[in-house]
């Protein structure tokens, strides 16, 4: 099958053989078609299988078609939600690379930069506005932007909005779009919840689903390492000079592990930066770009700041953690094993995390290889402690002794009950989250009931 027999225009397949695509991928041969004849799509997809191509190739092909040509401002006629700066990014290059030889025009919005370059672009006019749930409700505010004449809603990475706990964003903007037009939901892990939501938001939508529910590619190697928690930076200096490794995309639970394992990894003499939510958004750009260039060896980030980040041949990623969601390995491993390359994902993992390896391995329904090596044998005296999240979270059992602290803390691996609070925001946005900051207390808004507009 070629691109072209998914009845593509000239101006689109031109761009594509210029990127050296010849072949769609499964998830594209399927939703292609699907979205072009204009029904409502619940797409599920490994990350790193070309999604984003599965929804922007069809989206140009329909807008170019139906070109408006009316005077006055362009309208915004699709609008592509991301829960991420970076996956907004991603996206808008794809718009941007694919729809190159197209009278179409589109840009991106998010939080983390000023907002007046923004609205100076909107005022110009735009038929595809790539954006975050906050930033756009900024723009709605400060009548920089009308949804009224939306055609084509794309959902990407629904799930992970829904963590985030972006459905009252989500919510907010639904309500501002027409009740006629075409919602496209695309995700790489496809849990209940996103059924819930199609459910609420779709109208009898196609459903596509190319591999088995929140697996990773069969192109990455997983492979547990065991070892002692106040080892683990050591072991994960050896792996790298003893492998040679040249590009290791490193994962660690918190910002401020991110930032104190990049410390202490440009003082074992390995180039490091960190990239996470609490940095600019500049610096997340420069620190991506050095490393996709080869200036750093290794970028340390946390499981929303690497949301989007799309390195071709990235042969290593390694968790330093383990996150204490599932859904999130499944997210961060398929940063490697991309676009049918091969990649390698290790868990660097000691006594606290057993219970989410556990929780890990029933998700992808598979034991991951364990591999002790020799000078790293975990000391099997040590007990497990409580694993911190954040300020305000705290996961593990007291094991008996020490400080029993008045406030209970849950099992290993469970959720706390969310407390009444709200979440402190970055300053970019008027909305509950922050776009692209992780919050410190995981909280399951997925969970409730979800009322949405009309179908």
């Amino acid at each position: 099958m070629s691109f072209a027999s998914l009845g593509l225009n000239a101006d689109i397949l031109r761009a594509i053989a210029e990127e050296g695509y010849t072949t769609p991928t499964p998830i594209q041969a399927q939703a292609i078609p699907a979205v072009l004849q204009g029904g409502d799509i619940l797409a599920g997809a490994q990350t790193g299988t070309g999604k984003t191509a599965g929804f922007t190739l069809p989206l140009l092909q329909k807008l170019n078609a139906s070109a408006k040509t009316a005077a006055g401002r362009r309208p915004v006629r699709a609008l592509i939600l991301t829960p991420t700066r970076e996956l907004a990014a991603q996206v808008f290059e794809s718009v941007r690379t694919y729809g190159k030889y197209l009278p179409l025009r589109s840009t991106v919005v998010f939080g983390g930069v000023s907002i007046n370059p923004q609205m100076m672009k909107l005022r110009g006019g735009v038929d595809i506005l790539v954006a975050t749930p906050g930033r756009l409700l900024d723009l709605v505010q400060q009548n920089a932007v009308s949804l009224k004449e939306v055609e084509v809603l794309v959902l990407d990475e629904a799930d992970r909005m829904l963590d985030m706990g972006f459905i009252h964003d989500i919510k907010k903007v639904l309500a501002l779009l027409p009740k006629q037009r075409q919602n496209l939901l695309f995700s790489a892990t496809f849990s209940n919840e996103i059924k819930e939501l199609a459910d609420k938001l779709l109208n009898k939508p196609t459903l596509i689903e190319v591999a088995r529910r929140n697996t990773a590619s069969e192109r990455v190697t997983q492979r547990v390492h065991p070892v002692d928690r106040n080892r683990k930076r050591e072991l994960l200096t050896y792996l790298i000079k003893q492998g040679d490794w040249q590009q290791v995309l490193i994962f660690t639970r918190t910002k401020h592990g991110a930032n104190k394992l990049t410390e202490q990894l440009s003082t074992d003499g390995i180039s490091a930066a960190a990239i996470h939510g609490n940095k600019s958004q500049g610096a997340r750009t420069k620190a991506l770009d050095d490393f996709k260039r080869g200036t750093i060896r290794a970028l340390v980030a946390t499981d929303i700041a690497a949301r989007g980040i799309d390195i071709d041949q990235l042969p290593h990623v390694v968790n330093y953690e383990l996150p204490n969601v599932p859904e999130d390995y499944v997210h961060r491993i398929g940063r490697t094993g991309r676009a049918a390359a091969e990649g390698e994902a290790i868990s660097l993992v000691c006594v606290d995390e057993d219970k989410f390896l556990r929780d890990i391995e029933k998700l992808i329904k598979r034991d991951i290889d364990k591999e002790i090596l020799a000078g790293f044998e975990p000391d099997p005296t040590i007990k497990a402690e409580p694993i911190v999240l954040g300020r305000s979270m705290t996961i593990g059992r007291n094991n008996g002794g020490g400080n029993n602290n008045s406030t209970r803390r849950p099992p290993l691996g469970a959720k706390p009950k969310p407390k009444n609070s709200g979440n402190k925001g970055n300053g970019n946005s008027t909305s509950a989250k922050t776009d692209g900051v992780k919050p410190t207390r995981r909280s399951k808004p997925q969970k409730a009931v979800i009322k949405i507009g009309n179908k």
